[in-house]
């Protein structure tokens, strides 16, 4: 079987969108002095999908979530080149040519988010090519279902935030994540806004339920530090990205400070990006997102280190790409689900996009050992509602 055609293309959400608010969710852009809408670099309405087509007419389909056009001109120009005309099942030797033949430029960011959706798209083509999904050609079953959180409750008024958190403990979630809305510039008014926020939200769903915080990178260390003692009391299960990724010592700080573990790696690439973090004891939860993080070739390695540091792996979105992963190893204890919803921050057009993932019940979420590859589809009931760039 030989590679014989990649097709990259751009889909660009033109349909409804919720409409920004003040406060939504802290990020890196928070301590700058700034108009407008804060959180509009970190919203991507676009996806782009890649096909990758055989000699024997099976075709594998990857995507990447992260600046759409440049990846697709990547993937066009310096990717596609490198694996057609190859052999999918040398998918090491492949993922090799591509990191090592953009290494001046493509290590990390969104050179390395092009080469996961290549890659993942190489992976759905072998389970295809001998009948399996893939995360039987991963390791196998390692779970009867996987536990998964609802992601979402990002900083509204407190009323609708306990609202959608009594709407996931009706469906049968025992974990969630919230955001904060509030960082440093905001100074003490909006410290007690966080602290407000996390204290409603306890407040309905009692101590028996896993609490997650979201900072998405928009602390600083030094406010950071002042934070942690005053969350400690809500006993939450992590603290997500209290600090801009680059801050890797300021992630190891925070880790050996606090009782809360500290997680992180959305923005993190490659195995040698993620041992750093591990050898620095810098995180106490990791979190690749597979389509960022160098693929799925890229992620298994990432989990086979995190298992010798006793660090478990909870990758970032769900997706059927990360649903793989963790089902086929004991380094991932559970996914992260984001609840169909409205198009908002970019999430969501997952599920206008690509159909095939499985919807949670109480809680879990199950794969389909019958169904091969990654068991996605393109969704092709909503593309009027794209922008479509071949």
């Amino acid at each position: 079987m030989k590679i014989t055609k990649v097709r990259a293309r751009v889909f660009e959400w033109k349909g409804h969108t919720v409409t920004p608010t003040p406060h939504f969710c802290s990020n890196a852009m928070d301590e700058l002095w700034d108009k407008g809408d804060s959180m509009g670099t970190f919203r991507f309405h676009g996806w782009t999908t890649v096909e990758i087509e055989t000699d024997t007419g099976l075709v594998g389909l990857g995507n990447v979530a992260l600046a759409p056009r440049i990846a697709k001109a990547i993937i066009d120009q310096y990717l596609a080149p490198l694996v057609i005309g190859q052999d999918p099942f040398d998918y090491e030797y492949l993922w090799q040519r591509m990191y090592r033949s953009t290494h001046a430029w493509g290590r990390k960011g969104i050179g390395m988010a092009a080469i996961s959706g290549v890659d993942i798209a190489i992976w759905d083509l072998m389970g295809k090519a001998v009948n399996q999904p893939v995360f039987k050609l991963l390791g196998g079953r390692t779970k009867e279902k996987i536990p998964c959180y609802a992601s979402k409750l990002y900083r509204t008024d407190l009323k609708s935030m306990q609202e959608e958190a009594q709407s996931y403990l009706d469906q049968g979630f025992k974990a969630m994540k919230m955001r904060f809305g509030y960082g440093p510039k905001d100074g003490p008014e909006g410290m007690r806004a966080n602290l407000d926020s996390v204290a409603a939200v306890r407040e309905v769903i009692g101590e028996d339920i896993d609490l997650m915080l979201e900072c998405y990178m928009g602390w600083n260390l030094e406010y950071a530090k002042r934070m942690l003692p005053k969350l400690e009391r809500f006993q939450p299960r992590w603290l997500e990205e209290p600090v801009i990724a680059d801050d890797i010592d300021g992630y190891a700080e925070l880790n050996q400070l606090t009782s809360i573990p500290i997680s992180g790696g959305e923005h993190e690439f490659t195995h040698y990006g993620f041992r750093q973090l591990l050898e620095k004891r810098a995180v106490s939860v990791i979190q690749y997102d597979t389509n960022r993080v160098g693929g799925i070739t890229a992620a298994r390695k990432i989990n086979a280190i995190a298992e010798s540091f006793s660090v478990p792996v909870i990758p970032h979105a769900g997706q059927m790409h990360n649903y793989h992963l963790t089902m086929s190893t004991l380094a991932s204890p559970m996914s992260e689900f984001f609840p169909v919803h409205d198009v908002e921050i970019g999430n969501e057009l997952f599920y206008y996009l690509f159909e095939g993932d499985p919807e949670p019940v109480n809680g879990f979420l199950d794969l389909d050992d019958d169904t091969p590859g990654l068991g996605l589809s393109l969704n092709e009931r909503y593309f009027d509602q794209f922008t479509i760039i071949e």
